[in-house]
């Protein structure tokens, strides 16, 4: 797509022009409405109804279209969900390691309370599960997104007359669209990483919630140790995933 103005913190985006879908309330959304012209009004409030049906159609295209009737562009759109989807991952390596902290505490216990230690320990899991689908929402948003965009983009370099200008969009689209796909290919890694943690926690809570004895707590030591070496394996590609994904931020601003 060309010209594509430089995305700042000062252009509107999902997150500071709360239309359905995005971040913001009700009454964030009319707030500004009330203050405008009625002219300005009426075309503002006719967007956010048909952003709401589009929503709820699930016609994600059309959505952005509207978005961009109101200074939202898709370019913005998709630097929002970059980072929705870097900030989910740097709360999901917190909550498996927190998780990881309390597998560890219950095979340590000694003449304590079983049945508070697994309930403990079943809350780890289910925060793991819930942290691993707003990952994997959070990429499949910047996916729909990045695909609009970059179609778009593509369209868009036959309408040049000025074949300098072509080519020099040619090679900008090919370039970022590269790096979008390896920034893409490690997130997909860093999310796939996350089942087989998920799994495992899964069996041992189960194992944990009928056999509540002490001999149960020691069968799950070995467990333990390759749940770490796979949540060590989780976080190393989820801090790959965060960087790429930073240097694609900063790569779309300049």
């Amino acid at each position: 797509m060309s010209p594509l103005p430089p995305t700042n913190k000062k252009t509107m985006t999902e997150k500071n022009h709360p239309l359905p879908g995005t971040p913001g309330n009700v009454i964030q959304i009319f707030r500004p409405l009330i203050s405008q012209p009625d002219g300005t009004r009426c075309l503002l409030l006719s967007i956010f109804l048909l952003c709401c049906i589009l929503l709820a159609g699930g016609c994600s295209r059309t959505y952005y279209a509207a978005m961009e009737k109101v200074g939202v562009h898709k370019r913005d759109i998709l630097v929002d969900r970059i980072e929705g989807a870097r900030d989910s991952q740097t709360a999901a390596q917190k909550q498996f390691k927190s998780a990881l902290a309390q597998f560890d505490s219950v095979i340590k216990l000694k003449n304590t309370d079983l049945k508070q230690a697994y309930e403990k320990l079943n809350r780890e899991y289910q925060g793991c599960r819930k942290a691993a689908e707003k990952v994997s929402n959070r990429i499949d948003k910047v996916e729909d997104v990045s695909e609009a965009l970059f179609d778009e983009w593509k369209n868009e370099l036959d309408l040049y007359e000025n074949k300098e200008l072509q080519r020099a969009s040619k090679h900008q689209f090919r370039t970022t669209r590269r790096q979008y796909q390896e920034m893409l290919k490690s997130m997909r890694s860093a999310e796939a990483s996350m089942e087989p943690v998920l799994r495992t926690f899964r069996d041992n809570v189960l194992f944990l919630k009928h056999n509540l004895n002490a001999q149960a707590i020691g069968s799950l030591q070995p467990e333990f140790t390759s749940l770490k070496k796979d949540i060590d394996t989780l976080i190393r590609k989820m801090n790959a995933a965060i960087g790429k994904s930073n240097a694609f931020i900063a790569g779309m601003g300049s």
